[in-house]
């Protein structure tokens, strides 16, 4: 009983556990270190260099021979500070870089290969060498197997360059990156974040979506970044949502198949057989001509006969209107005096009517009346 009590007075006799008890402080970190930032490698972190050798080999197209063995000793002095070998391989066509006993850096043998790369692409080579610095990646954007037809792919590839390169430069300004549109590829050169933003743009303008969308979520973006409130709120609510519309496309004009038969078309009568119908092959050489003769005859008598019907329309009368039967025929002079003289005593007592009618509508009523009883004084004055 002795032994079994004995583990078990140890186990209560245990200190109790302390959430955190590993964490202590680390005296080379401290809130000033930005943990983002990339250290600069330099010789005394490995002084040693490499023990393997690692080499990458590029192939250019024969149109950069004669730019690339211009450019070539600013190539190789720039590599050879770094501990980089490079060969240029004219009858292969190839470019080379490798590693040396005083390469002190292992990742620089990737940023060569990158620079063989951009060189390949048409990339200027003051502008390729600065991918051998730390705070420059680059990416090959691969566009030439998205869509199949040409024409289209061509379009889109000129969509994505602008008029005079204005959308090209709106771009790299709002990524900060170096975009180059060579053939079937895109080069794009800066940070990581403005490559993932090119490469998305690019991929989209090639798939139909009009570069100017993203860019002007860019500028929204870049407006939004300014303000120091808006740093840890969503922005959704900001950026422009754009909706597809179907657009109406030309129907495929259906041509309908006709329909299978085993048997094939009848055989259509052959000329000599259309001459034996008509009788005209057992008539002689002589008959032929004489035929032929009398039908060109009658062609141009048919064409006479129509000129001259043409010509004798321009002397046809135009039809003269009728006229109307409603209104009642005059025949005798004084009948027309009389209508004369019925028509202007309408037309001057109405014009009588109307001067009255007019003369009162200015006349104020106090001043009709006096006018009504000075008539009333006249005309009593008459009778006496």
């Amino acid at each position: 009983m002795s032994s079994e009590e004995e583990p078990q007075q140890a186990t209560d006799t245990r200190p109790p556990k302390q959430k955190g008890k590993h964490k202590k402080d680390k005296p080379w970190d401290h809130e000033g270190i930005d943990h983002w930032t990339v250290p600069k490698f330099t010789k005394e972190d490995n002084p040693t260099g490499i023990l393997e050798e690692s080499s990458f080999a590029v192939l250019y197209p024969r149109y950069r021979e004669k730019y690339l063995r211009e450019v070539w000793p600013a190539v190789t002095r720039s590599l050879k500070e770094l501990g980089i070998g490079c060969e240029l391989n004219l009858v292969e066509g190839s470019m080379t870089v490798k590693t040396t006993r005083k390469t002190f850096d292992p990742f620089v043998i990737i940023k060569a290969r990158d620079l063989l790369k951009l060189l390949a692409r048409s990339v200027p080579a003051q502008q390729a060498l600065k991918i051998l610095t730390d705070d420059v990646q680059c990416d090959v954007i691969k566009i030439g197997g998205i869509i199949r037809n040409k024409e289209k792919f061509v379009k889109r590839r000129q969509r994505l360059l602008g008029p005079n390169g204005a959308t090209l430069k709106a771009l790299e300004l709002l990524t900060k990156c170096y975009v180059l549109v060579q053939g079937n590829t895109v080069s794009a050169m800066g940070s990581y974040q403005g490559i993932k933003q090119v490469r998305r743009i690019v991929e989209d303008c090639i798939k139909n979506v009009h570069p100017i969308y993203h860019i002007k979520t860019l500028m929204i973006k870049r407006e939004l970044a300014k303000d120091p409130n808006l740093a840890t709120e969503n922005w959704e609510r900001f950026l422009p949502k754009f909706q597809k519309k179907n657009v109406k496309r030309k129907k495929p004009v259906i041509v309908k198949k006709p329909e299978y038969t085993p048997f094939p078309p009848p055989q259509q009568p052959s000329k000599v057989d259309l001459q034996l119908e008509s009788g005209e092959y057992f008539l002689s050489q002589s008959q032929k001509n004489a035929r032929k003769a009398a039908d060109q005859q009658e062609q141009q008598r048919q064409r006479v006969q129509q000129r001259q019907q043409d010509r004798l329309k321009a002397f046809i009368p135009p039809e003269e209107a009728q006229p109307s039967t409603s209104a009642k025929p005059v025949t005798d002079a004084d009948d027309v005096l009389q209508s004369l003289a019925q028509n202007l005593n309408k037309q001057s007592s109405a014009g009588k009517r109307q001067r009255v009618l007019s003369t009162n509508a200015f006349v104020v009523p106090e001043a009709q009346q006096q006018l009504n009883t000075q008539d009333e004084h006249r005309k009593n004055k008459r009778r006496i």
